[in-house]
């Protein structure tokens, strides 16, 4: 193949391409866990965030000249990243450079749709002078070497190379759906069809969009004035540019697949309550699809400095009741006292109390569970206090009056529908 015998021809590609992550949106099908962050900026896997994800695959696929453009209650965003992901070489054109909406003198406005965002930043990437231009999506969880896929969109000759993905049909409607030739070059684009079309041959399978964008950059450029220029128009990549950009030009597809085993390597778009749990509960299994231990390709983050977890013995009316987590994911910080964690993910700093049982649960960061709670197919969110003796999960009917309960039967949980006051800076 083409590309394993000529590494230095993919490195050169990667090296001469500007990574721009669109990281501005709410996410508002994720409910009440994005009240107070973006949707990049959400805790994932126990000690991740969802940017981490793109910024890793950018790292480790040689890329080094990275934007993260900002906008929604991004400060927990801006902050992580400041924190975590610093250590690029400036004096090398080394960089993960934060962009926030400009609000330019003749656009006094913030970004109207993901292609408007890129448009808005055209004079940035300018300034760079990349001669291609990566656009990725701020908020999926997966690991990708886009070293290949740049390099076929120099070799397929094409102007703009979009990243797909096979997905059963009835998913597929929340996405982008393309139909291409035999040659890969796609001839229509539609973005959250009512009706998808399937892959020829696979009637239960359709080819969907992972928000991820190879350009030329002049060919951006280009496409994106003319969109600016359109007054019909959302501002939206897969709304407006893709399929305008396939009547005026050649766009490929790039099939997301392991070159070892030519199959579909972990995607997930963790856009609602449901496919977020799913995603974290996924990882607790003894042999996940997607491999966060994997030393060849690391997912990179800030993490703060913490002990170890620690697992107690609590005493209750004289019966000694040891701390145990089975068949779970712990963090840095945590403490399980007197209490069981079964099947669930804990993020760091989260203390659950004497003869208290959580299960088939996410718990993110600093949370601390009472005594004597029952917690089951639940998301707490940062920073909650759970009092005593509280039951979650066991009696849906009640949970709705209090919390948000999932399409899945899944209760999100947070601060604010507890009557408690937190640091908003999440």
């Amino acid at each position: 193949m083409f590309l394993e015998r000529n590494p230095r021809f993919v490195s050169r590609l990667t090296r001469d391409t500007l990574a721009m992550i669109l990281a501005g949106g709410r996410g508002g099908r994720l409910a009440n866990l994005t009240d107070w962050r973006t949707k990049p900026a959400v805790p994932f896997g126990g000690k991740f965030r969802l940017i981490d994800f793109p910024l890793s695959n950018c790292i480790n696929s040689g890329i080094r000249r990275i934007q993260v453009l900002t906008q929604y209650k991004a400060h927990s965003l801006i902050q992580h990243i400041q924190r975590g992901w610093g250590f690029l070489r400036g004096e090398f054109g080394e960089f993960v450079e934060l962009v926030p909406a400009q609000q330019r003198l003749d656009r006094p406005l913030w970004y109207a749709g993901t292609a408007d965002a890129v448009y808005q930043s055209l004079d940035i990437v300018k300034a760079h002078d990349p001669k291609y231009v990566l656009v990725l999506a701020g908020d999926h969880v997966y690991k990708m070497d886009y070293g290949p896929m740049i390099a076929r969109h120099v070799e397929s000759g094409g102007d703009m190379t979009v990243g797909c993905v096979e997905t059963p049909l009835d998913r597929a409607r929340a996405f982008g759906v393309m139909s291409v030739d035999a040659n890969g070059q796609v001839l229509e684009f539609t973005e959250k069809p009512d009706a998808a079309e399937p892959v020829p041959g696979q009637p239960d399978t359709a080819l969907v969009s992972m928000g991820i964008y190879v350009f030329n950059r002049e060919f951006l450029e280009n496409v994106l004035r003319e969109d600016a220029e359109n007054a019909n128009s959302t501002r939206d990549f897969g709304k407006d540019v893709i399929p305008t950009a396939i009547h005026q030009a050649r766009v490929v597809a790039h099939p997301f697949r392991d070159p070892q085993t030519d199959q579909q390597p972990y995607w997930r778009d963790v856009g609602t309550v449901d496919a977020f749990y799913e995603a974290n509960q996924e990882l607790i299994g003894a042999d996940p699809e997607l491999d966060i231990y994997d030393e060849n390709w690391p997912i990179w983050t800030y993490q703060a400095q913490l002990p170890p977890a620690k697992f107690t013995t609590s005493q209750v009316a004289g019966d000694q009741r040891p701390g145990m987590a089975v068949d779970s994911m712990v963090s840095g910080g945590d403490i399980i006292n007197g209490s069981v964690v079964r099947h669930s993910l804990l993020f760091s700093q989260v203390l659950v109390d004497s003869n208290s049982v959580v299960e088939d649960s996410v718990i993110l960061p600093a949370v601390r569970v009472g005594r004597n709670c029952r917690i089951r197919n639940a998301v707490i969110d940062e920073g909650c206090r759970i009092p005593d003796g509280t039951v979650i999960g066991h009696n849906l009917q009640q949970d709705r009056r209090h919390y948000h309960v999932s399409l899945r039967e899944i209760v999100l949980v947070t601060a604010e529908m507890l009557g408690q006051e937190v640091n908003h800076v999440r």
